[in-house]
């Protein structure tokens, strides 16, 4: 598995957002050193809201859906090792971690 000993790329459209450097993972999730450049800045708040959402007492989901959705509007986009875009994943990043699972495939709608 060539995807979880190598660097990923967190990205806004084009535009790089930082580099997740794998360090461990327990399956499904790959954890990860994430190590932002000066771009992160004007994202920062996405990903703190998904922290804080994923960290509420109630779990309430829809607004953690929400937080991904908004992540997705804003064009944040995974990058594996190999230098294509995963088209489905889930990332939280706190500090300087971060944790995320993916899919090869669109998650369904359904």
């Amino acid at each position: 598995m060539a995807r979880a000993s190598r660097i990923w790329r967190l990205y806004a459209g084009n535009e790089l957002l930082g580099d997740l450097v794998v360090d461990g993972g327990d399956f499904p999730w790959l954890h990860a050193r994430f190590e932002p450049v000066p771009a992160y800045g004007r994202f920062r708040a996405l990903f703190d809201e998904d922290i804080r959402l994923l960290n509420s007492v109630d779990e309430d989901v829809p607004a953690q859906v929400a937080s991904y959705e908004r992540m997705r509007a804003a064009g944040i986009g995974l990058v594996d090792p190999d230098g294509f875009r995963v088209p489905e994943f889930l990332l939280h990043i706190q500090d300087e971690q971060a944790w995320w699972r993916w899919s090869d495939e669109p998650f369904d709608d359904d």
